[in-house]
């Protein structure tokens, strides 16, 4: 039997980049993201569309989503708010994802609203996007827990779910923002929530953490999860949580998707070839693996 294929969203433009203190160079960012998507990537969120007081990085959002190539890619961006929403609307995005945490606490320091306000919120974008014809995405942070309140049971991720199916939304990410969850978790949140709602795309957003990001793709993938976020290199991390680290790392996924026989999209060598190239822009050793120590299928000359 074939086995079911991965999607991968590469989160590097957004999630990636929005940790650098160092200011990235924009025709840099470009050059980068364009890379990625041609190693055969389907959906890439490049950027957010945020207050450039909240995260300087990322004020290049319209430029970044207007140099893109834009053919065979759908182009994703994180927006806070309704004039996040707009702004990304007008650059031309094909999908916008609106992002909200489970967590009362970790929701006022990023977003500096309450659960409750951020659903409200979260209405008001789903109808601009809705009469624009556009997609929308929503992403619920710290879905497995929160360095604030501790981890959760997958009733309070639920009840939240709950409200938004209501309003018509069918894609949701399952977000785990501090690298919090364990591959049990993983199933049984995942197993959980899809017989629940079983009209809604969940996808998975992970970070490396405390070095399970890999395992917890493997457990959502069996759960029954097939869409999956990734950032080239293992960059990024939210600013807005302590102790945060890189999302789960999007060549090290290919190289073990494509030695599994897990079909999936992007191309192994232009990855690495690209997050090497990212290494040297960003000028520091990337966590990624598979860039240093070369794909386990090949033989090196003795």
């Amino acid at each position: 039997m074939d086995k079911p294929k991965i999607h991968l969203t590469d989160v590097t433009g957004r999630d990636g980049f929005q940790m650098e203190k160092e200011w990235i160079e924009t025709e840099d960012k470009i050059h980068i993201l364009n890379r990625i998507i041609g190693s055969g990537i389907k959906r890439i969120e490049a950027t957010s569309f945020v207050s450039p007081k909240a995260i300087p990085q990322l004020k290049d959002a319209k430029e970044v989503v207007r140099e893109l190539h834009r053919d065979h890619v759908e182009v994703m961006a994180l927006v806070p708010n309704l004039k996040g929403a707009e702004l990304a609307l007008d650059s031309g995005v094909d999908v916008v994802n609106v992002v909200l945490s489970i967590s009362e606490t970790h929701n006022k320091k990023n977003v500096n609203k309450t659960v409750s306000e951020s659903l409200e919120n979260v209405t008001a974008i789903h109808h601009l996007v809705r009469d624009q014809y556009k997609k929308l995405n929503v992403s619920l942070g710290t879905t497995f827990g929160c360095p604030f309140e501790g981890l959760y049971h997958v009733e309070k991720v639920s009840t939240i779910i709950s409200k938004l199916h209501s309003e018509g939304i069918n894609q949701i990410t399952l977000a785990d923002t501090t690298g919090m969850a364990n591959p049990t978790q993983i199933s049984r949140f995942v197993e959980t929530l899809t017989k629940q709602y079983p009209d809604i795309q969940f996808s998975l957003h992970l970070h490396n953490t405390r070095g399970m990001g890999l395992v917890n793709l493997y457990a959502g993938y069996h759960a029954g999860i097939r869409h999956f976020d990734a950032a080239l290199g293992g960059i990024g991390g939210c600013p807005f949580a302590p102790g945060a680290t890189g999302n789960v790392c999007l060549e090290d996924i290919v190289h073990m998707l494509d030695l599994m026989n897990i079909p999936n999209d992007p191309d192994m060598n232009k990855l690495i070839h690209t997050s090497k190239e990212l290494e040297r822009i960003l000028g520091y050793k990337l966590s990624g693996q598979v860039m240093k120590a070369g794909l386990a299928n090949e033989v090196v000359p003795v």
